[in-house]
Formats: structure tokens, C-alpha cells, sequence
């Protein structure tokens, strides 16, 4: 069976970009199984995911596709394979629960690696999918001691193409983030900033909110601020008590992460100005 590449390009717009794209995997004689382009107009940036199949050699694919998109151009040409992904976790198990479940059914192209979790009350769920479990506990740590204890960790995972904080409630540092950039996935209910603190249900609830939801991003150094990658919402009414919306808040929540973390296998995602282009 002949392999596909995935092909990303993220560059100044300028004309005939397309057809100098088409052009060159033409006459390498690759087919385009799929193609999607976006210009942003406010930004003059042109973004384009092509999915080839044929006869490939990536780097002089890589080069020559350079040698004809205009300077400082970004450019990706991916090969087929599953991506290592560490899932991270404190003591929900929603979010957690439902990406192994859809890892176990085939949803989710990837190797998962291990679960890292600063407690040990998750090990049981994640022992039945035979995923390693490594607890880092905080106890007895400052913030920089226990986060270096969890960076020494990942570490030793081997290469780390993706981290999903299913419901991680520890804020990462700058330097944490500085290690795995673009490449921490969060999720968080999408009250915030309005409703902050331990329970962002109850306070909903007591306003009367009309809709619930869950936003999926990147993590960056402003706390829940990265670039979105995935939303959705629900209806609900004055016959919700909190803990029913809270219950329907947590579906949103894990279906939301499992999408994001899906559309990043795939290489869907680019990143421009804290924004996201996704096809």
C-alpha cells in the first residue's frame, strides 16, 4: 500500500501558491488524496494541509516546495506513524477515562505511553488498559522541586509528542511550558473567567446560567489563555440542579479533549497569534 504524507505549509499569502503546491506534486507524480487551504486577510498568512500519497523521499520533497513558497516559510512534510502521547492526571477520572477508552477502541492513532499523576487513585482505572502508571506526588515538594521530579519523569518516557492534562490541577510553570511547547493540550470548563474556585458549578448555577460548556487549548504562560483548539456547548435551565450540570459539564469536558487531542494526531492544527487554523 502506497504511504501518505501529510504536507503543512504556513507562509506570507502571495498568488499562486496553490498552483506552484499542485504543480510540484504533479510532477512527482504524488496523488492528492486531500487539500484544504485558508488565507487570513488580516494577517496576509497563507495556511494549506495537503494529505499525498505516492512515491516519496521527504526531505528533496521538503526542499523543493522551499524553494518555491516565499521566505520564512514553514513547512512540514509528515510521515506516517502513531504519535507518543502522555496523559496527565490528578484525581477526576472523566476526562482521563474517556481517552483510554476510545485509545482501547481504535479512535485515537496514537501510542500512549504512560499516565503521569501526583496521586495514586487513578492507578486501578489505567492498570486495566495496560498503560504504565508512574505517580509523582507533591507532598513534601515546593512547586519547582515536585515539577522537576515530574519533567525527570516524561523524560525517561523517551520523545513526547503530545501531553493531555486530562484534568491535571496543578498549574505548570514557564518552564515547563517552555519544554513542550504547543505540545500540552488542557481542558477547562468555559465559565472561566467569570466563575473561579473550587466549585464554578455552584456559582453558575446560583446566576441562573443558561449554557454550559468545555474549552480545549494549548497551554501557554497565561493560565487557560492558549490557543483554542476545541469548543462546544450545552443547554441547560432552571430545573438543573448544580450537580446535574455539573455531571453535564464533565461529558462536555471529556469529549471536547478526546476531539482536540484527535484533530492534533492528525496534524490539523496550526498555531498563528494565539489563534488556530484547523482543517
Amino acid at each position: 500500500m502506497t504511504e501518505q504524507y501529510r504536507v503543512l505549509i504556513d507562509c506570507n499569502d502571495e498568488k499562486g501558491l496553490v498552483y506552484k503546491v499542485s504543480s510540484i506534486f504533479f510532477h512527482r507524480n504524488l496523488n492528492i488524496i486531500a487539500n484544504n487551504e485558508f488565507v487570513d486577510k488580516a494577517h496576509n498568512k497563507f495556511f494549506m494541509r495537503s494529505v499525498v500519497a505516492g512515491e516519496i523521499n521527504p526531505a528533496e520533497l521538503k526542499q523543493e516546495l522551499l524553494e518555491a513558497l516565499p521566505q520564512n516559510a514553514h513547512l512540514d512534510v509528515i510521515a506516517p506513524r502513531k504519535k507518543n502521547v502522555v496523559l496527565m492526571a490528578t484525581k477526576e477520572s472523566h476526562a482521563l477515562g474517556d481517552i483510554l477508552i476510545r485509545y482501547e477502541a481504535g479512535e485515537l492513532d496514537c501510542h500512549i505511553v504512560g499516565v503521569v499523576s501526583n496521586y495514586d487513585l487513578l492507578e486501578p482505572l489505567v492498570s486495566k488498559f495496560n498503560i504504565p502508571y508512574y505517580t509523582v506526588s507533591h507532598e513534601g515538594y515546593d512547586r519547582d522541586e515536585h515539577e522537576n521530579r515530574v519533567l525527570a519523569q516524561l523524560s525517561e518516557l523517551g520523545e513526547i509528542d503530545y501531553i493531555v492534562l486530562a484534568k491535571y490541577m496543578r498549574i505548570l510553570t514557564p518552564k515547563f511550558v517552555e519544554v513542550y511547547e504547543d505540545k500540552i493540550i488542557n481542558i477547562h470548563h468555559s465559565f472561566l473567567p467569570a466563575f473561579i474556585g473550587a466549585n464554578p458549578y455552584k456559582q453558575a448555577h446560583e446566576r441562573g446560567v443558561k449554557i454550559i460548556g468545555a474549552t480545549a487549548h494549548f497551554v501557554n504562560n497565561n493560565l487557560d489563555e492558549g490557543p483554542i483548539i476545541a469548543q462546544d456547548v450545552i443547554h441547560v435551565n432552571h430545573a438543573h440542579g448544580w450537580e446535574e450540570m455539573q455531571r453535564q459539564g464533565r461529558d462536555v469536558e471529556k469529549i471536547v479533549l478526546s476531539k482536540a487531542l484527535k484533530l492534533a494526531l492528525e496534524d490539523r492544527i496550526f498555531v498563528h497569534a494565539n489563534k488556530t487554523v484547523i482543517f
